[in-house]
């Protein structure tokens, strides 16, 4: 069975260090070709690439002006809605036309973009990294991920959905990030766009005199729709993570990380390696998505059925009525939804 690669919500796009006031930058997501720029102001803006008059590529050539994009072509104008400000050879607009335009956000030096298939308004807010876990502390209490705390991979032959499964999936930790134990399941709870996971973790550490001590850990997980996945960890100081998959075209997609490490890593070289340890939990999973095959129904141990069940029927919602993937098999639609999912 394959999943449409067109699912409705937020999704990652960059960084905000990525496009400086005045900038145009290329984009391709989601099979369009788009152009994204940030204002003289500062306001981070996506349209479609092409400009209503006569086809030209705004975002090879393209300047900022204010508010607007001048296509390199003719000079016309389009503000941040998409419509036409200024043909320069004439007094008039044309008022008929508009450039396609996305709904965007920025949060926590990351860019994002609403995607619906019907150019809806987004249906919730992209929400901040430090405002989803109560003990996590706020953004003064982390150094920043970018740049060194961030990765982003080539276009690659992996779907968002793997990402929130992950939310589900207890026991790969021992398996894929070389826990010392499977973790214990805390909590799951469904909402309408997020669901909510916590694990508890216990894990060997290695004391300066060669003695080996057992440490108790947690991750707590937020995923929000099916392209964003928030996490924060502790144990041996904290980590609060982004993991983004972000559709190119119907095959490949661009996965996304960012890491925030608690300032309790001051010594360089302790937030260095931090930094590049959670990266590296990310590319682990990387290796078994981008080889992985989607399998629905899957075979499932007794223990991580109910969380897989639950999390696949909540997802269907993110999925446009129609699309390939939206469709579930008898054993998911004879289950009952998940205790606080909105059917």
């Amino acid at each position: 069975m394959a999943l449409s690669m067109k699912p409705t919500g937020w999704f990652q796009v960059g960084w905000s260090a990525d496009i400086g006031a005045g900038e145009v930058v290329p984009m391709r997501f989601f099979g369009r070709d788009l152009v994204a720029y940030r204002t003289d102001g500062g306001e981070f803006v996506v349209l479609d690439a092409y400009c209503e008059h006569l086809g030209a590529n705004l975002a090879h050539g393209g300047t900022v002006h204010g508010d607007d994009i001048q296509c390199p072509f003719h000079g016309w104008r389009w503000s941040p809605q998409g419509k036409n400000t200024c043909i320069p050879y004439q007094d008039s607009i044309n008022r008929a036309r508009r450039v396609p335009s996305w709904h965007t956000a920025e949060r926590d030096g990351v860019l994002y973009l609403w995607h619906d298939l019907e150019r809806g308004a987004p249906a919730y807010d992209a929400p901040g990294m430090f405002d989803l876990f109560a003990a996590s502390g706020s953004s003064g209490d982390y150094h920043p991920a970018h740049p060194a705390g961030i990765f982003r991979s080539e276009p690659l032959p992996v779907h968002p959905q793997y990402v929130i499964e992950n939310g589900v999936d207890f026991a790969h930790f021992k398996y894929v990030h070389r826990a010392d134990e499977i973790p214990e399941v805390v909590r799951r709870e469904f909402g309408e766009h997020e669901f909510r996971s916590e694990l508890a973790l216990r894990f060997r550490r290695q004391l300066d005199d060669g003695e080996v001590e057992m440490v108790t850990g947690g991750v707590e997980a937020c995923v929000v729709g099916v392209g964003i996945a928030y996490a924060y960890a502790w144990g041996i100081g904290r980590i609060c993570s982004l993991t983004a998959v972000t559709p190119v075209d119907d095959e490949n997609a661009v996965v996304w990380y960012s890491a925030w490490a608690s300032k309790e890593a001051d010594d360089e070289t302790m937030l260095a390696r931090r930094q590049r340890s959670a990266i590296g939990q990310l590319r682990a999973d990387l290796r078994i998505w981008e080889h992985q095959r989607y399998t629905e129904p899957p075979g499932l141990a007794t223990a991580e059925a109910a969380g897989f069940r639950d999390v696949r029927r909540w997802a269907r919602r993110f999925y446009p009525p129609g699309e390939q993937g939206h469709e579930v098999t008898d054993q998911l639609a004879a289950t009952d939804a998940p205790s606080g999912a909105v059917r």
